[in-house]
C-alpha cells in the first residue's frame, strides 16, 4: 500500500450526449477512490460511448459481438519506459443505464461501481476464477462503502 494522495490525471470524454450522465468530476472521484493507497500517480482516459462503439470495441478486442458495460485497456508500455500511464476505461452508457434499471440500482451508483471495477482492472485485478472474483468484489465493496454506496452485489 502506498500512502498519501494519488497524483491523478483523468481525461473524461463523452462520445454520447451528456444529459443524464455523471459529471467528469464524479468519474475522477471514483477513479481516485479505486486507486487510493494502491498507486502513487496515474494518468488515464475514461470514455463514455454508445452501443455502436461499445460493440465494435468489444468485438475487436475481446471477440464478443455485443456492447458490454465496461472495458479496461491497461497501458502496454515498452520495457524501460517509466510513465504514470495506467490505461483507458470505456463505459457504454446505454448498457449501464439498462443494467441499472433491470437491477433496480441507482444509475450513479452503477456508474461508480463500474468505474471502480474498470480502474481495478487497470491495476491488474481480474475475476477470471472464483478466488480472484471474490477478492476483487470484496475490494470493490470496500471502496464503494467508503464512497457511501451500497454493496452492488447485494442488490443483484
Amino acid at each position: 500500500m502506498t500512502r498519501g494522495p494519488v497524483r491523478l490525471d483523468v481525461g473524461v470524454e463523452y462520445a454520447v450526449p451528456r444529459a443524464g450522465l455523471p459529471a467528469a468530476v464524479s468519474f475522477r472521484k471514483w477513479v481516485a477512490a479505486a486507486l487510493q493507497g494502491r498507486i502513487r500517480e496515474a494518468d488515464l482516459a475514461l470514455r463514455i460511448v454508445g452501443t455502436k462503439e461499445g460493440r465494435a470495441l468489444n468485438r475487436h478486442y475481446r471477440g464478443k459481438d455485443y456492447a458490454t458495460n465496461v472495458l479496461s485497456f491497461p497501458a502496454d508500455l515498452p520495457e524501460g519506459v517509466k510513465l504514470p500511464l495506467l490505461g483507458d476505461i470505456v463505459l457504454c452508457a446505454p448498457v449501464v443505464a439498462r443494467e441499472a434499471k433491470e437491477q433496480k440500482k441507482p444509475l450513479l451508483a452503477h456508474y461508480a461501481h463500474l468505474t471502480v471495477h474498470g480502474a481495478l482492472h487497470l491495476l491488474g485485478w481480474d475475476h477470471e476464477d472464483p478466488r480472484d472474483a471474490e477478492a476483487m468484489e470484496g475490494l470493490e465493496r470496500e471502496i464503494l462503502a467508503d464512497l457511501g454506496i451500497e454493496d452492488p452485489y447485494a442488490l443483484e
